[in-house]
C-alpha cells in the first residue's frame, strides 16, 4: 500500500496542520522504509538462492558449507584478536572475570568452528566419489586443506591454549589476594606451574600457527582454484604472553 501512495502524499501531508502532518509524514516515512527494507532483504535472498541454482544441489552444500566455514573462522579469529587486547589490560578481580567468561565464549566458537569443518569433510569423504567422477577436483582439495596435519594441530593448539589459559585465570582469580600480596609460597608456587603450562601452549600454539601460514599461502599457490573457498589472511600475529 505505500509503495502505491501518490508521489505527492508527503506535499499533502506538509500541508496539513503542522504537528499532525509531521506525525503523518514520520508514519509514512517509516512504513515506506520498512517496506522497502522487507523488498531488499528478499530480493537479496533470491539473488543468494539463484547464484547457484545451475549447479547440482549437492556441489550447491559443498560452497554453502565453505562459505559458513569462512565466517566461522572469521568469528574465531575475531574473538582471538578481542581477547589478544583484553590479555593486555592490567590484571584485577573485575578483569579476570571477564577474561574468563569471554574465553568460554570463545571455546563455544571454537566448537562451531570444528563442527563446520567436520561436516564439511564428512560431505565431501561421502561424495567423494561423485567429485571425482565429475572432475570437481578443487572440492577434493578443499577437504585435503583442513584433513592436512597442520591445519589440525593448529587447532588442536589452539584449543589447549584456552584450555590453559583458563585454568590460569581461574587459578589466578580463587587465589587472588595470596599472589598479589606474595604472602603465602604455596599458592605463588601452584601459579608458577599453572603459568608454565600457559607459556609451553602459548609457545606451541604460536609454533604450529607460523607452519599452517605457511602451509596455507604455499597450498593456495600450488592449487589457486580453491582460494576463494578457504578462509583469507588470519591469525598472523603471535599471542603474546599474559603477565
Amino acid at each position: 500500500m505505500v509503495l502505491l501512495a501518490p508521489v505527492t502524499t508527503p506535499y499533502v501531508i506538509f500541508k496539513s496542520r503542522k504537528t499532525a502532518g509531521m506525525i503523518l509524514f514520520m508514519l509514512f516515512l517509516t512504513s515506506f522504509s520498512a517496506v522497502v527494507g522487507a523488498e531488499l532483504y528478499i530480493w537479496a535472498h533470491e539473488k543468494e538462492k539463484n547464484r547457484y541454482a545451475h549447479l547440482p544441489p549437492i556441489t550447491t552444500q559443498v560452497i554453502l558449507l565453505c562459505n559458513n566455514l569462512k565466517q566461522s573462522t572469521t568469528d574465531l579469529d575475531d574473538g582471538l584478536v578481542q581477547l589478544e587486547n583484553m590479555s593486555k589490560v592490567e590484571s584485577s578481580l573485575e578483569k579476570l572475570q571477564q577474561t574468563i567468561a569471554f574465553i568460554k565464549s570463545l571455546r563455544l566458537t571454537l566448537a562451531r568452528n570444528q563442527d563446520a569443518i567436520d561436516r564439511l569433510v564428512k560431505l565431501t569423504t561421502d561424495y567423494k566419489e561423485y567429485f571425482m567422477k565429475k572432475e570437481l577436483h578443487w572440492i577434493y582439495q578443499v577437504r585435503q586443506y583442513y584433513t592436512n596435519r597442520h591445519v589440525i594441530r593448529h587447532f588442536q593448539s589452539l584449543e589447549t591454549y584456552l584450555n590453559d589459559f583458563t585454568a590460569l585465570l581461574t587459578y589466578a582469580y580463587t587465589n587472588f589476594s595470596q599472589i598479589a600480596d606474595h604472602n603465602d609460597p604455596e599458592s605463588l608456587k601452584n601459579y608458577d606451574e599453572y603459568y608454565l603450562r600457559y607459556r609451553r601452549a602459548v609457545d606451541r600454539h604460536n609454533a604450529f600457527n607460523v607452519q599452517r601460514i605457511a602451509f596455507q599461502n604455499n597450498y593456495v599457490k600450488k592449487y589457486p582454484a580453491i582460494k576463494a573457498y578457504l578462509p583469507g589472511e588470519r591469525q598472523t600475529e603471535t599471542f603474546q604472553l599474559w603477565e
